[in-house]
């Protein structure tokens, strides 16, 4: 609350006004990070996405923490959120099938393993952000991840050939 009061300018009264208590509040916050998400999604794909983490703060990497205990504990939670989440997981997929058709992404995995595979490394990093674990070259990594879902533009001349 205090880094919101903060970055906000207004009392907590004043921002108890617009929320009726702590739950509303995180919903919506919640909530706008998901749009956010999804939206950088559609415009650079999850690797992007996960680009941008480091630049969060420690209050998102906790909202985003309590999402993701809240969608492991709480069923109804997860029936509610669930379209967040297909709204992040369609755009994906739509972009690793579009990269996919137009011969940049490999065609050898499913686009729906690819997905899996960028959220799987997307919720890791969340992880390894939120523990305050500054040794990693996150960077690096995340290049790896993306010449990873590449498709090597060698290796259907290497088919043929071989």
């Amino acid at each position: 609350m205090r880094v919101l009061e903060q970055q906000t300018g207004l009392s907590r009264g004043a921002i108890f006004h617009h929320f009726r208590d702590k739950e509303a509040l995180f919903l919506a916050l919640a909530e706008e990070d998901a749009q956010a998400t999804a939206a950088v999604v559609d415009e650079g794909g999850l690797i992007e996405a996960m680009r941008r983490l480091p630049e969060r703060d420690a209050g998102w990497l906790g909202v985003e923490l309590e999402v993701s205990r809240r969608l492991r504990t709480e069923p109804a939670f997860r029936r509610e959120w669930q379209r967040r989440l297909d709204a992040i997981r369609n755009s994906a997929q739509h972009r690793l099938a579009a990269a996919q058709a137009a011969g940049t992404v490999r065609d050898d995995i499913a686009v729906d393993t690819l997905v899996t595979f960028l959220r799987l490394v997307h919720d890791g990093l969340v992880v390894h952000l939120a523990a305050g674990t500054p040794d990693a070259d996150i960077d690096a990594v995340l290049d790896l991840v993306e010449r990873t879902v590449r498709k090597d533009p060698y290796s259907d001349v290497q088919r043929e050939q071989g």
